[in-house]
């Protein structure tokens, strides 16, 4: 049996409310009896480490946690290894994932989240839990050694899916691009995860919370709208770690 746990959100802010605040009461069961949580915040790029850290920081010292940040400590490998609690901050996914190659953090990460470790990530965070960061949304702007990324789950996740179309916009929606990665890469699920949703996988067991629905594309099949409470379980079903 799967000791992965795991809460993956789309984004961390929704219209009109603060940082991770509509995420905060199910972040706060998911993490239970923790007492620390290591947060990684490599994904931010106009934003200072400790600026960024300290924005995390007032959240989860509100949800009752202590906060350490990766950069503020010398021994990046053990902090992860002995972390009680693992939070991958979102910003730039390319930026996430050039860091973590080059501080080699990436084999940790997957050994301590594979061990029950809880892992929770928001955007950026969410993609590199998936194989690959292929199905950001984020621009390049730099160049990690590889697009592979820590593998946690056996699928895709398109953060901040959206149906929106500018009127007269004449470039591709979401889905196309969407219906691009799954032409060239046929056995590869791709979760469409509109904001507000997240995925809450627990060892063999996962469900959509929020109030949207997310959208599934696979090479061959219509994309299907799965609403909260329906079952994912075919997710894991397949190849999973």
């Amino acid at each position: 049996m799967s000791k992965k746990r795991l809460l993956l959100l789309s984004n961390s802010k929704n219209y009109g409310q603060g940082y991770l605040e509509h995420a905060a009461p199910v972040m706060k069961d998911f993490l239970g009896s923790a007492n620390r949580v290591l947060f990684i915040p490599f994904a931010g790029v106009r934003v200072s480490l400790d600026d960024y850290t300290s924005l995390v920081r007032s959240r989860f010292e509100e949800m009752g946690y202590l906060l350490d940040s990766i950069h503020e400590i010398a021994d990046r490998r053990e902090a992860i290894l002995r972390a009680e609690a693992i939070a991958v901050g979102g910003g730039n996914t390319f930026h996430l994932l050039r860091a973590l190659y080059e501080l080699d953090l990436i084999d940790a990460i997957r050994e301590s989240a594979l061990g029950g470790v809880p892992y929770t990530g928001w955007s950026a965070g969410s993609n590199v839990a998936c194989p690959t960061i292929r199905t950001t949304n984020d621009m390049p702007i730099v160049e990690p050694p590889s697009l592979d990324a820590i593998g946690l789950v056996s699928f895709q996740i398109n953060p901040h899916y959206t149906d929106f179309h500018p009127p007269d916009h004449q470039g591709e929606t979401r889905e196309d691009r969407i219906l691009e990665f799954i032409e060239v890469n046929a056995d590869v699920r791709v979760v469409g995860l509109r904001e507000g949703s997240l995925l809450r996988i627990e060892g063999d067991g996962i469900n959509l919370l929020g109030e949207k629905s997310a959208r599934i594309f696979l090479k061959g099949e219509e994309p299907r709208e799965y609403d909260p409470g329906e079952s994912l379980q075919f997710l894991l079903n397949e190849t999973e770690n």
